[in-house]
């Protein structure tokens, strides 16, 4: 039985591996010249430039996801980094009792524990109560039926996940507390500000935080030292020795319909390729409005393309740096605010700076140099996508004015860098629309806003389709690696049980 898939980003990859263990034959189409999507890199002259991977959910095996990433990854064979701190916020107005302005997010529970009871010692029943609920978490399964599709389960395993019940009633409670609603809670000048700042000044859920945290103490979420590439690339692999098939520079045209049944793939080029059934992982508006032509759609897809249901996440313009030096001495990952605010061409107006040292890779950057990355997150995309398209030369120019102005607001801070540069690359909005053509430019699908555990909004099956599925990180609020994974293995299942055929690993 052949499979088409669409796009070989994790999501992609990964559905492609399980097809294949599973006795289906796959074809990947990628636009693009490499793999990855979203999670990517590239070199420039000795260095390499992340597309923004941190860290991966189910680095070591307290969290449920590592099952899942040893079926495809030889977890062993990867050395992850464990920072002691997630990041430093500092802040603008006010300082802790020892003077320091800077706000220090330790990954260990107990430090943190310690640290905030120390700034703040009035604040003690919140602070106890925002740790107890970490260390709660660490006690679920998160997420639960990892290995399961619920939807396949009879009734009498159903039964089984009752145990899931006190999780679900917690996060229901949970999911209400916001960064905003928690800094309320507070009276400790310093440590309001700072929980109102996590955010980088937006309100979203805690459980972005404290999920997160809770797996960081148990060294759960590390950063894979090679970046996206070295994990991405694995995957890769596994595919291509499964003997699966890769079509690079391939751009699908239409997904080709048949009395409401995908039949295969028309490309770019005029090539049509049958298949028996078609899987995109590709961007979700796409998918509905241009490979499927908007003939499966409903009300929930209309109120998610004029954004009325969910917000898309946003889009980035990031400046990445090679520099002859290694900034041992400061954070991997610090925010601060500006002397003097910057105001994008877009219209963005920007008081803080978010800057990521990546000096704890060695793979990244020659010997004794290493790479920084400064990234601003805006709302206004299709101002640098339409300006690319309607005026080039002048979206470079404002490209290259405005990388200035952050390096300039960058070596006021960090002193000493713009003498050091070697290399520099900017990315805009336009720039992740055009390699990965998502939505808006948006690097992580749709914003979860106040309700992180919202049920997916673009299903896995079009209303109306036979013989189609859509996975990837836009099938959850707020995507990721986790969601890309979880739902291709989810497919595979689904499509395994049809089929009639036993899933397996």
């Amino acid at each position: 039985m052949k499979i088409n898939i669409i796009g070989a980003g994790v999501a992609g990859l990964s559905a492609g591996c399980y097809l294949q263990m599973n006795g289906f034959e796959t074809t990947i189409f990628e636009r693009h010249s490499t793999f990855g999507g979203l999670c990517t890199s590239w070199q420039r002259d000795g260095y390499t430039f992340e597309s923004g991977f941190q860290w991966l959910l189910g680095s070591g095996k307290s969290n449920p996801f590592y099952l899942l990433w040893s079926e495809l990854i030889d977890m062993e064979s990867i050395r992850f980094v464990y920072h002691d701190i997630r990041m430093e916020v500092e802040l603008k107005d006010n300082q802790d009792i020892f003077g320091d302005k800077t706000f220090h997010l330790y990954t260990s529970l107990d430090r943190l524990e310690k640290y905030l009871l120390s700034v703040a010692p009035e604040d003690e029943t919140p602070i106890k109560g925002l740790i107890h609920s970490m260390r709660r978490m660490q006690t679920y399964e998160i997420p639960p039926m990892i290995r399961e599709v619920p939807q396949l389960l009879p009734w009498y395993r159903k039964i089984r996940y009752i145990k899931y019940l006190p999780l679900l009633i917690f996060l229901n409670k949970a999911k209400r507390e916001t960064n905003f609603t928690f800094a309320e809670k507070l009276q400790n000048p310093f440590l309001k500000e700072a929980f109102r700042l996590l955010f980088d000044g937006d309100e979203m859920p805690m459980l972005i935080l404290t999920m997160p945290l809770a797996f960081s103490d148990l060294k759960g979420t590390g950063y894979p030292v090679g970046g996206s590439v070295r994990l991405v690339g694995n995957i890769e692999r596994k595919f291509l020795e499964l003997r699966g098939r890769i079509r690079y520079n391939t751009e699908v045209d239409q997904i080709r319909v048949d009395q409401d049944k995908a039949t295969g793939v028309l490309l770019k080029s005029g090539e049509f390729i049958p298949s028996d059934i078609t899987i995109s992982a590709a961007d979700w508006n796409y998918t509905v409005f241009t490979a499927l032509g908007g003939n499966y759609i409903d009300k929930t897809i209309l109120k998610l393309q004029s954004q009325e249901k969910l917000k898309v996440y946003y889009s980035v313009f990031m400046v990445s740096i090679g520099v002859a030096a290694t900034f041992g001495g400061q954070p991997h990952f610090r925010r601060f605010p500006l002397a003097t605010s910057l105001v994008s061409p877009d219209g963005t107006q920007y008081e803080r700076m978010e800057v990521y040292i990546n000096n704890y890779d060695p793979t990244l950057a020659p010997a004794g140099k290493t790479v920084i990355s400064i990234s601003y997150y805006t709302r206004n995309a299709d101002y640098w996508i339409n300006l690319r398209q309607s005026d080039p030369e002048r979206y470079q120019a404002e490209k290259q004015e405005f990388a200035r102005a952050i390096i300039d607001a960058a070596d006021a801070r960090l002193g000493g860098l713009k003498e050091k540069i070697e290399v520099t690359d900017v990315a805009t909005p336009a720039t992740f629309q055009r390699y990965t053509g998502n939505w808006k430019g948006s690097v992580q699908g749709w914003l979860p806003g106040k309700n992180i555990i919202a049920q997916s909004p673009v299903k896995t099956e079009m209303p109306g389709l036979k013989d189609f599925y859509f996975i990837g990180h836009w099938t959850i609020p707020g995507g990721g690696l986790p969601v890309a994974i979880k739902s291709a293995r989810d497919v595979v299942k689904i499509i395994c049980h049809r089929k009639k055929k036993p899933f397996q690993t």
